[in-house]
């Protein structure tokens, strides 16, 4: 192996190891977390980042222009659906009346949304 193969080969290996690792971190925060919210939080965060290291580490392993396509693409859906997916569930957690763990003191959308409703009022702007 040549000097460039070897760097090459570090530097893919490297970004897999760094991918797999926040994926391995994303699963710890869903065990360890308290409650629904941090949960979707540590879960979308490290798992989209950790996907797209891992990705990207596979295109250096394995460069051509047809993977070069498939993983921008797959980078690309990756950062515009995890955020909204983890949105749409922390939305639906919370008004489902999921509770807050003991330990968070704001709830930004306290006392314009009450579980109790059973989610009515949902269409009016005013009580999102």
């Amino acid at each position: 192996m040549s000097a460039p193969e070897i760097v090459q080969a570090a530097g893919g290996y490297g970004l897999v190891g760094l991918g797999v690792g926040l994926l391995a971190v994303a699963a710890l925060g869903l065990i360890r977390f308290p409650d629904a919210y941090s949960r979707l939080s540590a879960v979308t965060k490290a798992a989209t980042l950790g996907l797209c290291l891992t990705l990207l580490g596979v295109l250096v392993l394995e460069p051509s222009w047809a993977n070069a396509v498939k993983v921008l693409l797959a980078v690309a859906l990756q950062f515009v659906t995890s955020p909204v997916g983890g949105f749409a569930l922390g939305r639906a957690a919370y008004r489902s009346g999921s509770p807050l763990s003991p330990g968070s003191s704001y709830d930004e959308l306290g006392g314009r949304h009450s579980a109790q409703d059973g989610g009515a009022g949902g269409d009016d702007p005013s009580r999102l």
